[in-house]
């Protein structure tokens, strides 16, 4: 007799059953110490992120499923697992000093973090629209309180009440979607779907895919539903904003893929389009409206939104080359956005943090090292060579030329060339304005954020190999 639930089939949720139960030990914890417990709840929570880390890297790399086939584990998971992980710690560490400094050190934070990160972790593996609903609320609800943590901040309040309020807005729309996709299908689970919808599909199913597109859309800030992205950057505390840009953004993309390469393979030509139409949509739009941006956390807003219609090029291509490229467009793009946002929160004199493109004058002669590092993540996310991000747009821009994508590639590159302005205008002002003030010393764990961050972005145009590789490994455990 076969069991139907045996011990070995918890083996593919290690990673999310260390951090579900090392939240709730941290909630006890929070819960026992009070205000107390700080600081060591930070270190207890970077602990629970490592060992989830290495529990992914425990995972087997061929396809697994488990929890009767609602969850799955290949090699796509594990790669954009580990990323969601690292992009946690970093949101972490780069929030220990600026949240002490500004008095909102609160336990509940580390929590919440956690909390949030084992939602991208459910939502990376989900294989039916259940399970994916499931990931994507625990993701949700956990965001929309850090965004207004710091609750005595009119524009952190505001932040959260503006992204509860659309972020519910999505979620219905996904979950009406996901209603419409089960009406026409009678599945929930991806691969029943992808053996019901082939060749021609009614307009009913079509529909369903629009909304469930249009939900994804506001959860990696795509437009046209990206209109909560540059108020909540802006209103909420810069290393929430961090974390914002980084980790959501890897299970956002991982989200995408997984949906349309898993549940509608074979009527690529259906949902292509709406790829198309966003990718080039969210490329001019953050293009074009980060270019009037002063505050530098609004820049980075519209920068992310660039971003997102660039990896969805590679996901608009629909092949193995794609998936490859959009995998690698997000590795490297986690570390100019953390490294990016190291150098942001390094901007602070005493208690007084400063936010915006003047704030950077002269930074070469007071902080030449600091003014280096930005300028090198400046370069990489406008793309110019020999830095990662030119790397990036190149993979996902060969992947849709060679899926005869050529329009789409082109568009990619002339908005690429006109969002360099921006880029390159933060380079000009850090080396060629006179220097303001010299700022205050960055806290150690901002300054290995960005040394590795920075090292990442320089080298990897000399040894690409060993991450290309395995984001060729990761693409194909799809197909």
């Amino acid at each position: 007799m076969n069991p139907v639930l045996t011990i070995p089939a918890f083996g593919p949720v290690l990673p999310e059953i260390i951090l579900a139960a090392g939240a709730l030990v941290l909630v006890l914890f929070g819960a026992i110490r009070g205000e107390r417990s700080g600081e060591g709840m930070n270190i207890i929570a970077l602990a629970l992120l490592a060992v989830a880390f290495v529990a992914v890297l425990m995972l087997p790399g061929e396809r697994v499923e488990t929890m009767n086939g609602s969850f799955v584990i290949d090699g796509f998971a594990k790669f954009m697992k580990s990323l969601t992980l690292v992009a946690s710690a970093g949101g972490v560490i780069l929030s220990m000093d600026y949240m002490r400094r500004e008095g909102i050190s609160r336990f509940e934070y580390p929590i919440l973090i956690v909390l949030s990160t084992l939602g991208m972790l459910m939502v990376i593996s989900a294989n039916d629209l259940i399970a994916l609903y499931l990931g994507l609320e625990l993701l949700s609800l956990s965001s929309y309180v850090i965004a207004a943590f710091d609750r005595d901040n009119v524009r952190s309040t505001e932040a959260g009440l503006k992204y509860f309020v659309l972020g519910s807005l999505s979620s219905g729309m996904l979950l009406y979607g996901a209603s419409l996709v089960y009406g026409f299908t009678g599945n929930v689970s991806f691969p029943a779907i992808a053996g019901v919808l082939q060749g021609q599909v009614g307009i009913g199913a079509v529909i369903g895919i629009v909304f469930v597109a249009a939900g994804i859309a506001f959860k990696i800030s795509a437009v046209p539903f990206h209109m909560w992205t540059p108020d909540v950057y802006e209103g909420s505390p810069t290393p929430v904003t961090a974390f914002f840009a980084a980790a959501p953004k890897m299970a956002g993309m991982a989200m995408a893929t997984r949906v349309f390469i898993d549940a509608f393979p074979n009527i690529v030509g259906q949902w292509q389009q709406i790829i198309v139409f966003i990718s080039i949509a969210s490329m001019a739009l953050g293009s074009f409206a980060a270019i009037g941006q002063r505050n530098l956390k609004r820049l980075m807003a519209y920068s992310s939104i660039g971003n997102v219609g660039y990896a969805l090029i590679g996901l608009a291509a629909g092949t193995v080359e794609g998936i490859q490229g959009v995998v690698v467009y997000m590795a490297i793009y986690l570390a100019m956005t953390l490294g990016a946002f190291a150098v942001i929160l390094g901007l602070r004199r005493g208690k007084v943090m400063f936010e915006n493109i003047e704030d950077l004058s002269g930074l070469a002669r007071t902080h030449p090292v600091l003014a280096f590092c930005l300028a090198m993540m400046m370069f990489s996310l406008a793309g110019i060579p020999p830095l990662a991000g030119f790397f990036a747009k190149f993979a996902v821009f060969n992947a849709a030329i060679n899926a005869n994508l050529v329009a789409l590639a082109i568009i990619g590159v002339v908005t690429s060339v006109i969002g360099a302005y921006y880029y390159l205008r933060i380079v000009k002002v850090m080396y060629f304005d006179e220097p303001a003030a010299a700022y205050d010393t960055m806290p150690a764990g901002v300054k290995l954020v960005l040394a590795l961050s920075s090292i990442f972005v320089v080298l990897f145009g000399i040894v690409p190999a060993p991450l290309v590789a395995a984001a060729g490994a990761a693409a194909r455990s799809l197909f």
